[in-house]
């Protein structure tokens, strides 16, 4: 068949190859990334596609391809619900050429509505469009507060099949499914704009498990991939047969399009076996989010590269990891902000990781700033004793000396605070906190550690680091310590990492009181004195930049709490 040009043949001009294909489909599965509110580049990514893959019958994308998932508050512009209505017109006239259909995601306003809306883009025209019904309301997602939701959605007809088009949220519970079963659906294809979790994989399948022995037809789960922001799409795309056995799986983190053939048999329609690739058990498919959701923040946002300052501690060499493999070791720039306070050890370590990861790396002492604040504010001060406050310079001065490499060189600062730090407030605001992204925002200190020893002794499938440990063993091995005062160790402040890493997660990921993680084996006062720091740091958190949503509960979008809160279990 020849598409396009003067060659084209009418695919249903034959009765005999109507039939033919009518028994046989075609399925081009794009797993994409996105760029949101970049209708241009999202539509020529689309266009890419179609182009290459001429003799397929139907190309499914991604939710809201279009316009990029999520789109937030940009769906309020009316020029934005234009613009994407004016290009879905033209995508839908670039099937007029007799190549392939297109299911293509976006907004569409109807009515005075505003709807999360899959189009079906064939013979030249918007043949169908169907609404997104269930609209996720919780953690990330606020589509309840954006959209208005569509009726229970009829299966559309194309080329004689029918075809269910749930939209993401829609499996997560029986019922739009189940209506289009009843409705006589053949085969559900799902666009999802799905963002990573810990243990996501596991909960996908047993969800698709779900649907596909109620309705016992076979399901498309197709994903984005990219970072969009604090989230990070890790694709997995997947085909289940209605027998419950996976005919196709995409890889994690990568762009992919794969074709997946259909045939209609006796008992209804079944994908034959592709290919089934395997996906990033845990820790690595945390580093993995990591590498892809700070690669595509900084890609995005056109930045040179990142600067940060390196201790010399674990976490700092963990950002500087993450970032080279991201970004290359051409674009991460490590400095190392000395004090009097600073050993030896860490000056030793924190060569010893710009080494290993092959980035630069300068040192600026900070004494002589300390000095002049100490000259500055000696009348304000007299009579006080030094305390915190003294610590806490330290910390700003470091963060004002990063910010301005950064501003002078155009580089952007990442923050190497970690979740455990972030929870009880253990952080320096306009200090270690300044900065333009995290990625461990959301990793608890012992994760961080996990991670460590993970990459030392695995390079991630996509890193563009190098081979073998990036950094010293004593980085990990060695006692935590800020380092703002003599002899300084985490545990003179905090539980030991093994203690209130526990704790934080029953406060923090699974909202319990006081008494219940109390119940778990920990000391009470212990409990209530890290929730009573939990809540005064919200602060802190609100002014802190965004980083990689790694678990159900991340500070940001997951977790919302008022700064001037009252309210305690103990």
């Amino acid at each position: 068949m020849t598409v396009g040009g003067k060659g084209v043949v009418a695919r249903w001009s034959v009765n005999a190859k109507a039939f033919m294909m009518t028994n046989q489909l075609t399925l081009v599965l794009a797993q994409l990334s996105q760029r949101v509110g970049d209708l241009s580049a999202n539509m020529e990514a689309i266009r890419r596609v179609r182009a290459d893959h001429g003799d397929a019958d139907l190309i499914l994308y991604p939710e809201m391809q279009l316009i990029g998932y999520p789109p937030e508050d940009l769906v309020m512009k009316p020029a934005l619900i234009a613009r994407a209505a004016a290009l879905m017109e033209q995508l839908a006239q670039d099937t007029a050429d007799g190549g392939p259909a297109m299911l293509v995601g976006s907004v569409m306003m109807d009515a005075g509505r505003l709807h999360n809306v899959i189009c079906l883009l064939d013979g030249g025209k918007i043949a169908a469009t169907r609404i997104k019904h269930q609209l996720p309301n919780y953690g990330t997602f606020d589509e309840k507060r954006l959209f208005e939701p569509g009726p229970l959605p009829e299966p559309v007809d194309f080329r004689g099949v029918k075809l269910g088009l749930p939209i993401c949220e829609d499996i997560w519970s029986p019922a739009v499914a189940a209506h289009l079963r009843a409705c006589g659906a053949e085969l559900l294809l799902v666009p999802n704009g799905s963002p990573f979790e810990i243990g996501k994989d596991e909960l996908r399948r047993e969800l698709v498990a779900e649907r596909v022995r109620e309705t016992g037809l076979p399901l498309v789960y197709l994903n984005r991939v990219g970072g969009q922001d604090e989230v990070v799409f890790d694709g997995s795309s997947f085909v289940t047969n209605p027998d419950g056995s996976i005919a196709v799986q995409l890889p994690d983190w990568e762009e992919t399009v794969t074709v997946a053939t259909w045939h209609r048999t006796t008992t209804g329609w079944r994908c034959a076996t592709g290919t089934v690739a395997t996906l990033d058990p845990t820790p690595a498919d945390i580093y993995h989010a990591m590498m892809i959701g700070l690669r595509d923040y900084v890609n995005t946002n056109r930045f040179p590269g990142v600067v940060l300052g390196l201790s010399g501690g674990i976490d700092s060499a963990l950002s500087a990891a993450v970032a080279v493999d991201a970004l290359g070791s051409d674009r991460v720039w490590c400095v190392m902000l000395p004090s009097r306070f600073t050993s030896q050890e860490s000056l030793d370590d924190a060569a010893g990781c710009a080494a290993m990861l092959g980035c630069r790396l300068d040192t600026v002492a900070i004494e002589p700033a300390v000095n002049a604040f100490g000259t500055m504010l000696t009348d304000i001060f007299t009579g006080r004793d030094q305390d915190l406050t003294e610590e806490n310079i330290q910390s700003r001065i470091r963060g004002v000396t990063l910010m301005g490499i950064s501003n002078k060189f155009g580089h952007m600062l990442l923050t190497t605070g970690n979740k455990s730090e972030m929870s009880v407030g253990y952080a320096t605001i306009y200090g270690d906190m300044a900065g333009g992204y995290n990625v461990l925002k959301d990793a608890y200190k012992l994760t961080v550690f996990d991670l460590c020893r993970w990459r030392n002794a695995h390079k991630p499938r996509l890193a563009l680091g190098p081979d073998g440990p990036v950094m010293p063993d004593r980085v990990i091995t060695k006692p935590p310590s800020a380092e703002l005062r003599p002899d300084q160790k985490d545990e003179d402040s905090l539980p030991p990492y093994d203690i209130l890493d526990q704790i934080l997660h029953g406060l923090v990921e699974e909202e319990l009181s006081v008494d219940e993680v109390t119940a778990r084996g920990f000391e009470r006062d212990v409990v209530a004195r890290m929730e009573r720091l939990l809540c005064l740091a919200e602060y802190k958190r609100r002014q802190a930049p965004p980083g990689v949503k790694l678990g159900r509960r991340n500070f940001g979008r997951d977790r919302r709490y008022p700064i001037t809160n009252g309210f305690r279990t103990a």
